[in-house]
């Protein structure tokens, strides 16, 4: 297989690992980062997820390293667990043939036998920064200098409330070192650190500040009342039929309630939350990624950094509070050239809302109206006939129409099981959900006279306080969800 990475002059061994890995060209990040790396600079990158990341800052750090000093010579610091190891398995594959030792540090996990892994002569630490500033602070880590430092979505760690913690972990670290920052977007808190904690940074921006959000996602949006929420996320699901999806809920008692109820309806799903145990996230995760779930219901905070490079739709339950949230959330489909979908649920009050985030993003939200259940069912009988005339034969079915003889004619028979496929496919709800074009242009037509009159003043001043509370409740009392897996029928 032919690759234009060689053109980077990359260390042969980590160039074997690119050629089976399968990479051909690289990212637009990667064009850019990885000669500014190999030449020594600090850099700030600024790229959408899922556009190739952990290779831009991977393979020429890698290609940098001696495997032979025996020592820590690489630091990653990310900020959850999840993006830990995803990270530090992709950097393992694409170091293997030099040989490279990665360890992955988080909290929940035996500090003896972390440390014990790093002494054995590990190169490169992935690190969540709550345990690296644990060990650092406790001089428990010896002649640990690592050369290069590299910040995995810094603005994440931002949002997670991390980073007083990697200030302080830097000034742990050598002073003498190249600090490499990739982060989605760039508040002003992470430019003052790139300003206070790198030297003289190059700055490589792939996402052009007037579009945000990758161009693979098709974006849409459905207003509804917000009583009928529950029953339009149900309605496009049966109507949709995703692959792989994730629906994204802004608190743990609706992550548990609808990831509940989904179940309950047949559906391959389960919750993850930040309070989950950790064996039981990494389980949930692996159960996702390998597909044996089909649906994870989830925080923003569960869900930062995961990386899984199928997932056909994603389901925002309630508008994200900001663009920022948005562009994170989608961020989950439409990876690795793939194409996916994003969906929001919007009520008529949230209706200028969603306005604001498709223009600070860049981008252009869809409306669709909720399909009506008549829909569906007609769309549902429609793929069946075709599943049935394209069905292979069993070798048994023979003797099951022998036993039934002559006392049902074929005609009968066919029928009767048409029904019993239909049973196992039962669709409820309202026929109608939702609001169509017309009736929202009438509402939204309203409420602004309503509000240029200043009628609706007290209770937008209301709305904005509740919205910012609960937003603090979410980032700061992640609570786990009861995991549940049960197949769809």
């Amino acid at each position: 297989m032919t690759t234009t990475f060689d053109k980077f002059n990359l260390d042969k061994d980590i160039l074997k690992a690119v050629v089976e890995a399968g990479f051909r060209e690289p990212s637009p990040v990667q064009d850019e980062a990885i000669p500014l790396i190999l030449e020594g600079n600090d850099i700030v990158a600024q790229a959408q997820t899922g556009t190739g990341k952990t290779a831009a800052f991977g393979l020429p750090a890698m290609s940098m390293i001696n495997p032979n000093e025996k020592r820590v010579q690489i630091l990653v610091i990310t900020p959850t667990r999840e993006l830990a190891t995803q990270v530090s398995d992709e950097l393992y594959t694409l170091g293997r043939f030099k040989e490279i030792k990665t360890v992955t540090i988080y909290g929940g996990s035996s500090y003896n036998r972390q440390i014990g892994l790093i002494d054995r002569g590990a190169s490169v630490v992935v690190a969540t920064p709550g345990r690296m500033l644990d060990l650092l602070k406790n001089d428990r880590l010896k002649n640990f200098t690592p050369q290069i430092v590299i910040l995995d979505e810094a603005d994440e760690m931002l949002d997670m409330g991390f980073l007083e913690d990697i200030e302080n972990i830097l000034k742990f670290l050598p002073k003498e070192r190249q600090t490499l920052l990739f982060s989605a977007t760039m508040p002003e808190p992470i430019k003052r650190l790139a300003k206070r904690r790198l030297n003289d940074p190059k700055f490589v921006s792939i996402t052009p500040k007037e579009h945000t959000t990758n161009e693979d996602i098709e974006q849409l949006y459905y207003v509804i009342e917000e009583r009928e929420r529950d029953n339009a996320l149900i309605r496009l699901l049966d109507s949709l039929e995703p692959t792989k999806s994730i629906v994204f809920c802004r608190t743990k008692k609706e992550v548990d309630r609808i990831s509940t109820q989904l179940m309950a309806l047949g559906y391959s799903a389960s919750g993850l939350h930040g309070d989950m145990e950790q064996n039981q996230r990494e389980s949930v995760i692996r159960a996702f990624r390998s597909s044996q779930i089909e649906m994870l219901v989830a925080t923003d905070v569960a869900a930062r950094g995961l990386n899984v490079t199928d997932i056909s739709h994603v389901f925002n339950f309630h508008m994200p509070f900001d663009p920022e949230s948005y562009v994170h959330r989608i961020g989950r489909t439409g990876r690795a050239g793939k194409k996916g979908t994003a969906i929001t649920l919007v009520t008529p009050m949230e209706y200028h809302s969603m306005q604001r985030i498709a223009k600070k993003v860049g981008t252009d939200i869809k409306f669709k109206i909720v399909p009506t259940l008549n829909d569906v069912k007609d769309s549902q009988l429609a793929n069946m006939a075709k599943e049935i005339e394209n069905a292979p034969l069993h070798e048994n079915a023979q003797k099951i129409l022998d036993i039934l003889g002559d006392d049902i004619n074929l005609s009968k028979i066919s029928l009767k099981l048409i029904s019993m496929l239909i049973n196992k496919n039962t669709l409820s709800g309202p026929n109608e959900i939702g609001f169509n074009k017309k009736t929202l242009s009438n509402l939204i037509k309203r409420l602004d006279e309503r509000n240029s009159r200043g009628g609706n003043r007290g209770s937008r001043g209301r709305g904005r306080g509740a919205r910012g509370n609960d937003r603090g409740r979410n980032q700061r009392r992640d609570r786990a969800p009861r995991s549940r897996n049960r197949s769809r029928s």
